[in-house]
């Protein structure tokens, strides 16, 4: 498993709002600022987060986004199996099927089960507020 710029840029947008909850609604340009990324690229991150209900936007001169529910509901794991797609440690496992002719009698299958499982539980059990809080 390899996070991409996509996912990782995802999770920093989100850090950023959850760093600034409170503010009102944040411009892209703030946040492009503050975490050194293109305009192009965030915007198009920021409307995958924003279509899949994460964020909350509003239109004009105060407008931009901000967090649609409290920081301590937002899992990293969810953030980034938004971004990413899938987070399994071997293609074969993407998406729940297995992909392999050989999964019958794959003797690694059951190892790269567990890992996945271990990546998932460990992602979806931390969030947003324990990152700001730097308690992971």
């Amino acid at each position: 498993m390899k996070i991409t710029t996509k996912g990782r840029y995802a999770l920093r947008v989100m850090i950023d709002l959850a760093q600034h909850e409170g503010e009102g609604f944040i411009s892209l340009k703030a946040i492009a600022d503050r975490q050194g990324i293109s305009m192009k690229y965030l915007e198009s991150i920021v409307s995958l987060l924003n279509k899949s209900g994460l964020l909350l936007s509003q239109r004009g001169k105060d407008g931009g986004y901000q967090l649609k529910n409290p920081v301590e509901e937002y899992t990293i794991g969810q953030i980034l199996k938004l971004s990413e797609g899938s987070l399994t440690p071997v293609a074969c496992l993407d998406y729940g099927t297995h992909n392999c002719e050989k999964s019958a009698d794959c003797i690694t299958l059951p190892m790269w089960q567990k890992l996945d499982a271990v990546i998932e539980d460990y992602l979806d059990s931390v969030t947003l507020r324990n990152l700001i809080e730097r308690n992971v």
